[in-house]
This record gives C-alpha cells, structure tokens and sequence, in this order.
C-alpha cells in the first residue's frame, strides 16, 4: 500500500488510478513501480512505459512534486526506481537520511543556464546585480561552480559541488545572491538580473529552454539516473524498462524537441 503521507505528494488529475499506465493487473503481474518528479522530461519515460506495456511488462509511473518525495517513496517501497536525480544529489540525499540506495543506470543530462528579463549579454552584469538560484546543497556549489567557470566569482582551491557561501573568495561585482527552491527560479526572473536554472523549469513556465545567456558545460556527473534500493538493484524488471527507454527509437526525440535541443544522453 502507498502510504498516506506519500499519497499527499502525488500530482493526482482525480484519483491514485489515473496515474497507472497499464489497467487491471492480476496479482501475479507485479507492476513495476517508477516514482518520478514533475518535469517534461516524463513525457519520455511515459511513452516508454507505453512500449513497455506491450511487451508485458507492467508499468505505473508516480509523479511528484518535490525533490525528497521520490526517494522517500523508494526508501518505503512505496515505488520500486525512481528517476529524477543525479549522483551529487544522490549522495547527499542518502548522507543526510541513512539510505541505502544503488545508481542502477545513467540517462539523460540537463545543464544549467543563465536565464534573463532583462539583460543581452552575460557580460552586461552591473556591479552588485542580482543573481538567483536553487537553495539545496548540491545546487548551490553546482551554481557557485558555474559562475566561478563565467568568470564572476572565484572559489577556494579544491572546491566542488558541495561548495558553500564559505567557499567563495572573491566576488568582484559585489553580485548578491538570492536563493529560493528550485522550482521558483524562473519565477524570480522579474525580480533579479539572472536566474541560474534547468531546461525543465523553463519549460514548465511555458519559455524557451534555448533562450539563456550562456549554458553550463555539459559534465556526465550531472546525467539523471535510474535509481533503486540497494538490494534492488538487480530487479530484472528494472533492467528491461531501463533497456526498453534506451533502445526506443524516439525518446531522444522527445526529450530532444521538449528542450530545445538543451539536454544531453549518457547511455
């Protein structure tokens, strides 16, 4: 059964069914279990859940609002993978709540770019001008890290994407920076002079993922993975969907039209 505090992250349309992809299934079809959080990149794996249907492997996709819903979902065996995440963020989810989680597989790459209202250029940023971004652990040092690469800060030797406030040295342009969740980035646009975020999100807020001032390079560290309980990891199920997603021949399409060309695969 899902549990109750579980069942109040789902995005539900009216009830827990209408997120199955698959109808009745008998008690000796186990479905497989994929927690997602919401982005477009879904429409993906939907349509490989559709494929995966028709080879008999039963399929149910929960999606989520948040970022900690789907792993907390997959430490209660509430789903059985789930993907939305990369390693970095993996690593300090099951640092900071005792996880035992496995990276089963690598899939596709969202890099970050500079998005504007306001500006024409990167290099039109005025001395203490605004600067937004996601306020988790792993999304602040990965930010911090983009605008040290733009030339914008300099960080203290060594410093990775765990880097903090802490680890900036120098900040030339006096930029202020304000951090909200991650999904209100590009809703603070209006309010700052650029906001440091995913392809998904623009998307989302009905923009043009290609429309930033400069993009992150892309670095496989930050590919989405499919990921499982450690003893799970083996699941032939999840191996066959994984399979299923990688080989059907448009879900690079559709992640590639969703973002604009913006996204990148590491299988």
């Amino acid at each position: 059964m899902i549990s109750r505090r579980t069942l109040g992250a789902f995005v539900l349309a009216a009830s827990l069914g209408g997120l199955a992809i698959s109808g009745v299934t008998s008690a000796e079809e186990k479905p497989l279990k994929i927690g997602l959080a919401a982005s477009p990149a879904n429409e993906a794996v939907r349509y490989a859940a559709q494929l995966a249907e028709q080879k008999g492997l039963h399929v149910k996709l929960y999606e989520f609002t948040d970022w900690v819903t789907p792993n907390r979902a997959l430490a209660n065996g509430d789903v059985d993978v789930n993907y939305f995440q990369h390693l970095p963020f993996l690593e300090n989810a099951q640092k900071a709540n005792g996880w035992k989680f496995s990276a089963v597989a690598p899939g596709y790459i969202s890099w970050l770019g500079a998005y504007t209202e306001k500006l024409k250029s990167i290099n039109d940023l005025k001395d203490g001008a605004k600067i937004s971004f996601a306020n988790d652990p792993v999304n602040t040092g990965r930010s911090l890290l983009f605008l040290q690469s733009l030339g914008l800060v300099k960080l203290k030797e060594g410093a990775s994407y765990d880097a903090t406030w802490q680890d900036v040295v120098e900040n030339p342009k006096k930029l202020k920076f304000i951090q909200v969740e991650a999904q209100q980035v590009v809703r603070s646009l209006p309010d700052v002079d650029v906001g440091l975020t995913f392809a998904s999100f623009v998307k989302l807020a009905g923009k043009d993922p290609a429309d930033a001032l400069v993009f992150e390079k892309p670095d496989n560290l930050y590919a989405i993975h499919w990921v499982a309980r450690a003893e799970d990891a083996n699941d032939p199920r999840i191996a066959e969907f994984i399979n299923i997603y990688n080989t059907a021949p448009d879900v690079k399409k559709i992640l590639t039209d969703l973002y604009s060309g913006q996204v990148g695969f590491s299988w």
